[in-house]
């Protein structure tokens, strides 16, 4: 039987192209540098940070940036759906030192006595969903030293607002991180005590926009009421000196529409 030479060229060139989309589709799907929120809509990781260490690392609940030269992470990236948040699995509370992280990390004796908190950028509350998830949430590349009254005050209540959005909306995705003024401010053996912190948080209406919010909090004691602390994520940017949400619109990075997050 004669083959016909050009229907055979059609279908290999046919499936060669399916082979490299699948094969680019799998990258992309794996890549460090992406984000899939639960609407199937892509959401790219914060850009690289240019004259700054850091090591991305991919955990079951988060991706971190982490800063060898600091021992703490340059930012924290990661999906909070509805489901995820009513999860049951009991808190850990066993900090060690992140197993994937190259060189310096710290430890617990660096925080031990030292007056700070060992404060989440991935709350344990949000990794409840899983027992690695969890597990990996007290790893020291989610860490800061961090003020107590913060880390049980204001910044838990914006933590437990997230939770409610999440919740609300179906999912959001977040970035936090800290925000570092003086490198010579350690504690232990070299941990960078951040001189504030920021978060933002993103979702997407059902127009397909995004809408966007940042917060920054300095790290040290006070209250005030959650929308005193609220930037545009286009602010935070700047006081972070990191492009946190690189494929998302300028437009919905440079305003904040509360209407949108009631």
């Amino acid at each position: 039987m004669r083959m016909n030479v050009r229907h055979f060229e059609r279908s290999e060139k046919s499936t060669n192209v399916r082979v490299i989309l699948l094969t680019q589709t799998l990258i992309f799907l794996l890549s460090p540098f992406s984000f899939l929120l639960s609407s199937a809509q892509q959401v790219s990781l914060p850009a690289k940070i240019k004259g700054r260490t850091e090591q991305i690392i991919k955990h079951t609940g988060y991706t971190v940036s982490y800063n060898e030269d600091w021992k703490i992470p340059n930012w924290v990236a990661y999906e909070l759906t509805a489901s995820e948040v009513g999860g049951d699995e009991p808190r850990s509370n066993k900090f060690v030192p992140d197993p994937d992280v190259w060189g310096e990390t710290a430890n617990v004796f660096d925080y031990k006595g030292k007056g700070y908190d060992r404060g989440h950028m991935a709350p344990a509350a949000d990794m409840k969903w899983s027992k690695k998830a969890m597990k990996e949430s007290f790893y020291f590349s989610n860490i800061c030293p961090q003020n107590h009254n913060l880390n049980a005050g204001d910044w838990r209540i914006l933590e437990e607002k997230a939770r409610d959005w999440a919740v609300k909306y179906g999912s959001v995705y977040i970035v936090c991180g800290p925000v570092v003024a003086n490198e010579n401010r350690t504690i232990g053996e070299g941990v960078v005590v951040p001189s504030g912190f920021f978060k933002v948080v993103l979702r997407r209406l059902p127009s397909g926009k995004f809408t966007t919010l940042g917060f920054y909090y300095s790290n040290k004691s006070g209250h005030k009421p959650l929308e005193s602390y609220i930037y545009t994520v286009d602010e935070i940017e700047t006081i972070s000196e990191i492009d946190l949400l690189p494929s998302v619109p300028d437009k919905a990075k440079e305003q904040v529409n509360l209407q949108e997050w009631k």
